[in-house]
């Protein structure tokens, strides 16, 4: 499926939503939770962790934060990551000459913490190999009664010999990172799904071309997805298969349908977390710790 029959997809199904009527919904509040954001990465900059409590669904303020916190990342070896919270709820790591990047590929790593009452919480999980990107390319497109002149723009990788490979593949157009649901782009070994035997190959044509931002104007018609001077940048993160069900899983909870497409959609639910509480601890815990190999390149549309 390229971009623009996904383009053709997604207005066909706003145009089935439009004229629906908002409902409000009074819920119950649950007891808050803990919520660990532990993605981190060997690119060489500050690593953060970070620590905050859950609130109501149609609260719109920022979470609560967890400050005074013990965090640390050991690997199979011994070697440890002290994280020391340096804004509220934020627990970083930096690099330094000794260690200029976070990690090795192929190592184990536990992270651990520790609350300022007591409770503590620990998770593992393996940095595994990535993609390496190859290229970027843009492919202009005429007008056409229900589309613009576009340009489409492809990530040209190959995924490594040996099946069993997750990738997240992260997006930034003129430098601001694309962060809708529906631009979660996701592979395993080289397609969509496990089993596939998509194996040691090109990435698939959807997933090249998932690079591209689903922009609309105040009209809601979509735009080229890139214009002349535009610069897209794009990283390949190596993630644990849990990881790519999780992100599968928060792509389907949160690109919601909506009005009658609610009635088929997969019911509101926590993502499952490979966080878990230790005997010293008694909250429930959301959230996810993946430790990933990141490479990446850039290119303008030019002339």
């Amino acid at each position: 499926m390229n971009i623009r029959i996904l383009l053709s997809i997604l207005t066909i199904s706003m145009l089935a939503i439009a004229c629906e009527d908002t409902i409000d919904v009074d819920l119950k509040e649950a007891d808050p939770v803990l919520v660990v954001d532990a993605w981190i990465n060997d690119k060489s900059e500050d690593q953060i962790i970070r620590l905050m409590m859950s609130q109501p669904y149609f609260d719109q303020t920022l979470p609560p934060e967890v400050s005074g916190a013990t965090v640390t990342v050991t690997d199979n070896t011994g070697k440890v990551y002290n994280f020391t919270e340096q804004e509220t709820g934020e627990y970083v790591w930096s690099p330094s000459g000794a260690d200029p990047s976070f990690g090795t590929i192929g190592n184990e790593y536990t992270l651990n913490v520790q609350l300022q009452d007591g409770d503590s919480y620990q998770s593992v999980t393996t940095m595994n190999r990535t993609a390496q990107v190859d290229s970027i390319t843009f492919t202009y497109e005429e007008e056409t009664a229900f589309f613009p002149e576009s340009y489409i723009a492809e990530v040209w990788a190959r995924d490594p010999q040996g099946e069993g490979d997750s990738y997240w593949i992260r997006t930034y157009k003129n430098g601001v990172l694309l962060t809708k649901p529906q631009e979660i782009n996701l592979a395993f070994d080289a397609a969509f799904t496990e089993g596939s035997s998509f194996d040691g190959i090109t990435f698939i044509e959807p997933i090249r071309q998932g690079i591209n931002p689903l922009d609309q104007d105040e009209d809601d018609e979509f735009l080229s997805p890139y214009e002349l001077g535009d610069s897209v940048y794009v990283e390949i993160h190596s993630i644990s298969n849990e990881a790519f069900y999780f992100l599968t899983e928060v792509a389907i909870q949160t690109d919601r349908p909506g009005g009658f497409g609610e009635l088929f959609a997969q019911p509101l639910a926590n993502v499952p977390t490979n966080i878990y509480a230790t005997e010293n601890g008694v909250k429930d815990v959301v959230g996810f710790f993946n430790v990933a190999a990141v490479s990446g390149k850039g290119k303008k549309l030019e002339e």
